[in-house]
């Protein structure tokens, strides 16, 4: 039996839209409709692949105020980062409408006879999508998978489902075959399991949690089923005392708060040489201060409200237990807000140093040498993103090959760039997404020898 789910705008905390929920029955027609539709999508011309996936991205293109101003109100995105979102999403379908005719094989030099290989697309692909980013994770998911010539059902949010089961609609308006990308809204308990479970779908994408992502996991261990996993982080920003203190400062609330600091990438945790450590943070206060909390309907605004009122509760719960140094504005009233909060931390072992609060919330601690600032930075079961603030180019290269993460910025904040593959070490996850490889992560290799005897 479904059942509705209501999406709220966290800002206003008015409803948005009531969506249907898949139950197990809906989500198993959807995985035997992409089963179904699948042989004619892998046989279909590698030129034609690419010209849908370029007509995909052009009336993305044509709709990304439509997606933006959906995304505004049904996740708390600010305009601009709504804006940016669906132009991503555009941008990495255009990027991976050259893949079909690019996803060549190798000829092997063997004695007697020729050796050659080829990336066979592996079937149905799973991907299910976490609330804080919902139109790019989708985007990294379904369009190298389809470039490759799977076929795709997704798992929006089911916070956040709006923009999914929109662009769903507009790749059907762009020719894209019936089956070859379908959104099934539901729960993860129902939905995102039967992805696990179900002998159709070949591999699971899932970005989210450690903790469920551990569960997928070991799910997916019972078929050998494929998975690539986007999981948690808490990524360490570095300032060594020869960097630009000031600029260094001026950019970190850009790199916590951004997503109200909902962002597995967000460096929440900032380290600052000792001897620069009281410099720094004296130019870190008028930075956060000067961060726009509005509502996200505001063009100007630079940061959002919260996604929920259980997720305020439990940053909330961190900020409780810790130092504050100091906060900057949020509005009063309706919404999930929170203001922008910097806590200074003097313990590598107190909770808000250690766990992920997934909120606008930023932990300060000094470090003596470079050596402790990589002990520091390593001693954490993530390994996703991080910076480096320094101007000795030895010590960046050094820094960064020390440093135990999949994505790591010098003298920036820049995590994802959809031409470069992104993913975490140790916790952070398994596998990579985005980049000129990420189709080969939905295919298998198989090796065919043609005798000349």
């Amino acid at each position: 039996m479904t059942s509705t789910h209501t999406v709220i705008n966290p800002a206003t905390e008015e409803a948005v839209a009531e969506v249907e929920m898949a139950d197990l029955a809906a989500a198993d027609a959807a995985i035997e409709r992409a089963a179904e539709a699948f042989p004619g999508w892998r046989d279909t011309a590698p030129g034609e692949r690419a010209r849908l996936l370029r007509r995909f991205a052009a009336i993305v293109d044509e709709h990304v105020p439509e997606l933006a101003e959906l995304e505004v109100r049904g996740s708390g995105h600010t305009w601009g980062n709504a804006t940016w979102e669906a132009g991503n999403v555009r941008d990495v379908l255009n990027y991976y409408s050259a893949a079909p005719e690019r996803l060549t094989g190798l000829q092997i030099p063997v004695p007697g006879g020729v050796n050659m290989t080829f990336h066979e697309p592996l079937g149905v692909v799973g991907i299910i999508v976490p609330w804080n980013f919902p139109m790019p994770i989708a985007g990294w998911g379904f369009a190298p998978a389809i470039a490759a010539g799977n076929t795709v059902v997704l798992k929006p949010a089911e916070l956040t489902p709006l923009t999914a089961i929109r662009l769903a609609q507009l790749a059907l308006d762009a020719g894209i075959p019936e089956g070859v990308l379908t959104v099934v809204p539901g729960k993860g308990s129902i939905v995102g399991e039967r992805f696990v479970t179900h002998r159709s779908v070949r591999k699971v994408c899932f970005t989210g949690s450690t903790e469920v992502g551990k569960k997928i996991m070991a799910g997916c261990a019972d078929q050998v089923k494929r998975v690539t996993l986007e999981l948690g982080g808490k990524s360490a920003n570095i300032v060594f005392a020869d960097a630009d203190l000031a600029g260094a400062a001026a950019a970190a609330p850009g790199a916590v708060f951004d997503n109200a600091g909902q962002d597995c990438c967000a460096r929440s945790r900032i380290l600052v040489e000792r001897s620069a450590y009281d410099e720094f943070v004296s130019h870190l206060q008028p930075a956060v201060a000067a961060v726009k909390v509005l509502d996200p309907a505001d063009r100007s605004s630079e940061m959002g409200p919260l996604i929920s009122a259980a997720q305020r509760a439990t940053v909330q719960g961190f900020v409780d237990e810790a130092e504050v140094a100091f906060t900057g504005s949020a509005p009063e009233g309706p919404g999930y807000w929170f203001a922008p909060t910097v806590v200074l931390a003097d313990d590598p072992q107190e909770r808000i140093w250690r766990e992920e609060v997934f909120g606008p919330v930023v932990a300060v601690m000094p470090f003596d040498d470079e050596a402790h600032a990589l002990e520091l930075a390593n001693d954490t079961e993530f390994g996703l993103s991080g910076s480096i603030y320094t101007r000795d180019i030895g010590r960046a290269l050094r820094v960064s090959r020390g440093v135990e993460a999949g994505n790591l910025s010098v003298n920036s904040h820049a995590s994802v760039r959809y031409w470069t593959p992104f993913g975490g070490f140790k916790q952070s996850g398994l596998g990579r997404e985005l980049g000129p490889d990420a189709p080969h992560g939905f295919t298998d290799v198989k090796n065919v020898f043609i005798s000349h005897d």
